[in-house]
């Protein structure tokens, strides 16, 4: 390699090595440092005025109680609806009780009612039996004719089940009248009769517009009546059987008096 081709060599770098002229120093050591710029001022803050606390629960003097469990405070009872007062059974006549039964054969669990029972003449069950005795005849006679005339079997059949239902009913029949009976109250007239199937019918004077006395040719030979009182419904009429024709007329004219204060009040 020949001396021209040789490249020259690196020039020294003039800021690292060139030395700062004292002038330059000088001013550089004279300048003082910049002061700091003082911050601006902070914007107020708004003042937000102050709430009165909300005045205290005023505390009841009472003793505070523990907290248990309180029995359930039962409700008020309903007053019951007013009811005007029953009235004092009415006077019955004396004929009502002459000759009858003297003790009213009721079943067990009966209904108890304010009165005295009245009961029917034991002359009904009599005429009950004679009128029954004279139906089972005619059936007898009856049932020989058509089994005579006929020569078949079955009216010997047909007379023995009519038979059959007419005797049992006679030998219930005294326990039957026995149940019959009748009281006077102070607003109604009330009717029982029956034993296991027991009715009992309760009539207000105030509602009868019919009281009527029916006997039949074998009543009047016994001396006793039925007495029927009728009013506005048909199911409510009630027939007392039995009974002497002095007592039928007795109570007959009394039910009439008594109806009418009861209707004039209405």
């Amino acid at each position: 390699m020949n001396e021209s081709q040789t490249p020259p060599p690196p020039e020294p770098n003039p800021s690292s090595d060139q030395e700062v002229p004292p002038s330059r120093r000088d001013l550089r050591a004279e300048q003082s440092p910049v002061p700091d710029r003082p911050a601006p001022p902070a914007p107020p803050t708004p003042q937000i005025p102050e709430r009165p606390d909300p005045p205290a629960p005023a505390r009841s003097e009472a003793p505070e109680v523990a907290n248990e469990a309180q029995p359930p405070v039962p409700p008020e009872p309903v007053a019951d609806p007013e009811f005007p007062p029953a009235r004092e059974p009415i006077a019955a006549p004396e004929v009502l009780d002459d000759g009858t039964y003297t003790k009213l054969r009721e079943p067990r669990g009966g209904l108890a009612l304010d009165g005295a029972w009245h009961q029917i003449s034991p002359k009904y069950v009599v005429s009950q039996l004679v009128q029954e005795i004279a139906l089972l005849v005619i059936v007898a006679v009856a049932a020989t004719v058509v089994a005579t005339l006929t020569g078949e079997w079955w009216p010997w059949l047909a007379g023995g089940a009519i038979v059959a239902v007419t005797v049992v009913s006679l030998i219930i029949l005294p326990r039957q009248a026995k149940a019959l009976g009748y009281m006077l109250r102070g607003d109604d007239i009330v009717f029982r009769r029956g034993i296991l199937w027991q009715r009992l019918i309760a009539v207000p004077y105030g509602r009868m517009q019919l009281i009527d006395i029916t006997h039949g040719p074998l009543d009047r030979l016994f001396g006793i009546s039925k007495l029927k009182m009728v009013t506005a419904a048909a199911s409510t009429g009630v027939e007392v059987p039995g009974l002497a024709t002095p007592a039928a007329e007795a109570l007959r004219d009394t039910l009439i008096e008594v109806a009418e204060t009861r209707r004039t009040g209405l």
